[in-house]
């Protein structure tokens, strides 16, 4: 079982850091606490079933009482889950075994989320079967399936997906292929290149005379839009372009 004292001086590197990699639990506690002896043998079994899915940390909070203020532990045992660097769900007070075995599933990765990050097609697909919806496998899949040439099962995998924008965009994008007009192949070709900015450009420009493409062309720019994030110069732009060109 993977189990690590952590204190003041360690937790940014043993939690928030590690967090990214993998979840990490911490176990807020004292050694006068009645509660968190009671507590303790109970998380520390559901870490263990879960070895390799989690990580459970544990903090004295008399010894470390700056990560303890930080965090606003007020009572203890106060326990804290972490991914990506932030608290994603906590709770404070000895709980019984069925709640605590909850507040663990709820943290390590299920099945699905493990086979999508794997990143294979078989994995891909299995993910899939589990998840229809996840579209953190139908857009790598989808995108693997046009890269080889199998663009219709490509469009059904990404229309399985409404309201993601890579998905709704790569969508666009086959259809928009496929009826080869307006003539956008220097759009697709700068995006597979990775030049999202002369890929944004091939596709603003062709707007105006886009009559029946305007919505699929508007998604394949918001995918791009999408994938660059919010606070790239590109995109900041290329939101006032597009919603000029729409408008």
């Amino acid at each position: 079982m993977t189990v690590i004292d952590v204190s003041d001086a360690t937790f940014q590197a043993e939690v928030i850091e590690r967090s990214h990699e993998i979840p990490v639990v911490v176990d807020f506690w004292a050694e006068w606490c009645g509660p968190c002896r009671q507590l303790g043998p109970l998380i520390e079994r559901a870490a263990d079933a879960r070895e390799g899915d989690v990580v459970l940390a544990k903090l004295d909070t008399d010894a470390n009482q700056a990560t303890a203020q930080q965090f606003g532990i007020q009572g203890i045992p106060a326990v804290k889950a972490f991914k990506d660097g932030k608290v994603v769900d906590e709770f404070v007070g000895a709980k019984p075994p069925p709640a605590v075995e909850r507040f663990f599933d709820g943290i390590v990765p299920t099945e699905a989320e493990r086979l999508a990050s794997a990143g294979d097609e078989a994995s891909l697909r299995r993910a899939l079967e589990l998840e229809p919806a996840r579209a953190d496998a139908a857009v790598p899949l989808a995108k693997m399936l046009l890269a080889r040439g199998d663009r219709e099962e490509a469009l059904q995998i990404a229309e399985r997906v409404p309201g993601n924008f890579q998905a709704e965009g790569l969508a666009a994008r086959i259809r928009l292929e496929d009826r080869g007009e307006p003539d956008l192949a220097g759009a697709w070709q700068a995006l597979d290149a990775g030049e999202h900015e002369k890929a944004i450009d091939v596709l603003i420009e062709a707007l105006p005379t886009a009559d029946g493409a305007k919505d699929d062309i508007r998604q394949a720019v918001v995918a791009i839009l999408d994938e660059l994030g919010v606070e790239h110069p590109v995109a900041r732009d290329a939101r006032r372009r597009l919603a000029a060109a729409l408008y």
